[in-house]
């Protein structure tokens, strides 16, 4: 005898679809970014189903590459006044410096900190404050490991300087690191950015500097973890 279809609302359809809202919730959505390294050995595994060993091989390249790739669901702090980190990963820099030269900002040193990315942290990266993005400076340069303190002057890297309600600056700079060799930034000069928003992305193993204005309260210290889009970095004069 067929089975019946089971009718909306029974405990066993809802049973299955909170099975599926729990896997939602537990498996990151991809970044776009990483669609072609995902697709690409998933369809050389496809192709090679007889040979175990270059399909195994093809599987894992796949997996790493969704893992590297992943895009997490973050929730922003909703008080005014706050920056947070625009990146996942280790706080290696808390000090004061000036702003790149590209972006014509001054010669004077303000308060900075540097957020190093292993390759095995979130590489998409966030805004740390909303505001109109005023300039996108994208500058060539060496690849030196990320997590020397030259590396914010002597790497690629591509600066975007943004302008709150209130006026204040506040800069970050995606840095290219020792593996990373592309920068992406999907953010344009004019756009209004909201905190915490993805705008760009590294690969594999990067830097994002931010930079605040004069006299703001920063909260954090190096060696603390940052997590992207949540943490806060610093608290802006009113």
């Amino acid at each position: 005898m067929a089975r019946r279809p089971t009718p909306p609302g029974t405990p066993e359809q809802t049973g299955l679809g909170h099975l599926a809202d729990l896997v939602r919730d537990a498996v990151p959505p991809l970044h776009p970014a990483g669609l072609p390294f995902v697709a690409a050995p998933l369809a050389v595994a496809v192709l090679a189903r007889r040979r175990k060993w270059v399909r195994r091989a093809a599987l894992g390249a796949a997996a790493a590459s969704a893992a590297f790739f992943r895009h997490p669901h973050r929730v922003p702090p909703n008080r005014p006044g706050v920056v947070v980190a625009a990146a996942d990963g280790q706080v290696a820099l808390v000090d004061t410096a000036v702003p790149p030269a590209e972006l014509d900002l001054g010669e004077v040193a303000v308060p900075r900190v540097s957020i190093f990315l292993s390759v095995l942290d979130v590489h998409v990266q966030r805004v740390p404050v909303s505001g109109a993005v005023r300039e996108i400076v994208y500058r060539r340069g060496q690849f030196r490991s990320a997590d020397l303190p030259e590396a914010s002057a002597s790497n690629e890297r591509n600066s975007m300087v943004l302008e709150t309600a209130s006026g204040q600056l506040v800069t970050v700079v995606q840095i290219a690191g020792l593996l990373a060799r592309r920068i992406v930034c999907d953010a344009k000069v004019g756009d209004k950015l909201a905190i915490g928003d993805t705008y760009g992305l590294i690969r594999f193993g990067s830097r994002v500097d931010t930079y605040f204005p004069a006299g703001t309260r920063l909260l954090v210290e190096p060696g603390q973890r940052t997590i992207g889009g949540e943490t806060v970095l610093a608290e802006l004069l009113s």
